[in-house]
């Protein structure tokens, strides 16, 4: 099964003594890295536990996480007034007021209200271990929300990636239609070459024979049709297993690129060529979404 790791959640939960609101979102990145803001005094034991639960089951994605706890009982709120960043406010207020010539009676009143000034301990120092059941629950709430929309995400992703595939396996199909005219075309080519360079006379029947085997050898993408092929299998059957992975799938779409173009590099025929050029779209436009898999 295949994951995104383009995700969102959120779980909100209301008991008689708080309020707590927990979120999870990420989005594709080459490893875990994790932003998580937790309420002011929150344990770091506690912080550290919810970090390693991220980790452990987003595994890569660049992950922003909040939690959020607001007391409903007033007296357990410990507000702090940041006085260096109220300053600041006010008398960038004040001296912008001066500048435009208004009134600055509530210059004050203005710059209390802005952002950051008032800050309030929203969480305790300790939680007894029913609220931190609590506090947990919600947060693997909001994590398995974001997990379920990366499974979707997953789903639409993989359903890309069969439409890709199964495009470059018919193109393969096309190729192996136009292999043998290519060969016998290639071979009749030149044969009447050679017969104009050397007449008819002085064409050795036999000896063109064994150097249109070595030459046919070197033209024949046989093999690179079925490894082709195989990969195309075999990817399809690794993206529906329970190991699927970003990294898997990018390694298997090299092995693809490697075998298409080989076959253009051989084929020597205009037809086939243009084939492998809508191949390759097709593969670019995997090697794209497969950035957003897990």
């Amino acid at each position: 099964m295949l994951y995104s790791m383009t995700g969102f959640g959120y779980a909100l939960k209301e008991t008689p003594q708080m309020t707590i609101s927990a979120e999870v979102k990420s989005i594709n990145s080459k490893y875990f890295d994790l932003f998580m803001r937790s309420p002011r005094n929150f344990p770091a034991e506690r912080d550290i536990e919810l970090r390693n639960i991220l980790k452990d089951t987003l595994q890569r994605g660049k992950v922003t996480a909040f939690l959020e706890i607001q007391y409903k009982d007033a007296t357990k709120q410990n507000a702090h007034i940041n006085s260096e960043l109220l300053k600041g406010y006010f008398f960038q207020l004040k001296a912008l007021a001066e500048e435009l010539q208004t009134p600055t009676q509530d210059i004050f009143r203005v710059a209390a209200l802005m952002p950051e000034v008032v800050a309030q301990d929203s969480a305790k120092a300790e939680f007894t271990e029913e609220e931190w059941q609590i506090i947990q629950a919600t947060f693997q709430e909001a994590l398995q929300k974001c997990e379920a929309f990366r499974a979707q995400e997953g789903a639409v992703l993989g359903q890309t990636f069969v439409d890709c595939v199964a495009q470059i396996g018919f193109l393969l199909t096309q190729v192996e239609e136009f292999d043998a005219p290519r060969l016998a075309y290639i071979r009749q080519k030149v044969e009447a070459r050679a017969k104009e360079l050397l007449g008819d006379e002085g064409f050795d029947k036999n000896r063109f024979e064994q150097e249109m085997v070595y030459y046919i050898e070197k033209l024949d993408i046989t093999e690179e049709k079925i490894r082709l092929k195989n990969h195309l299998d075999y990817f399809l059957k690794t993206m529906q297993g329970k190991d699927a992975s970003g990294r898997k799938l990018n390694f298997m779409t090299q092995e693809i690129g490697r075998e298409i173009n080989t076959i253009g590099s051989k084929a020597n025929d205009a037809t086939v060529q243009r084939l492998v050029v809508e191949m390759k779209d097709e593969l670019e436009k995997v090697k794209e979404q497969l950035a957003n898999i897990l």
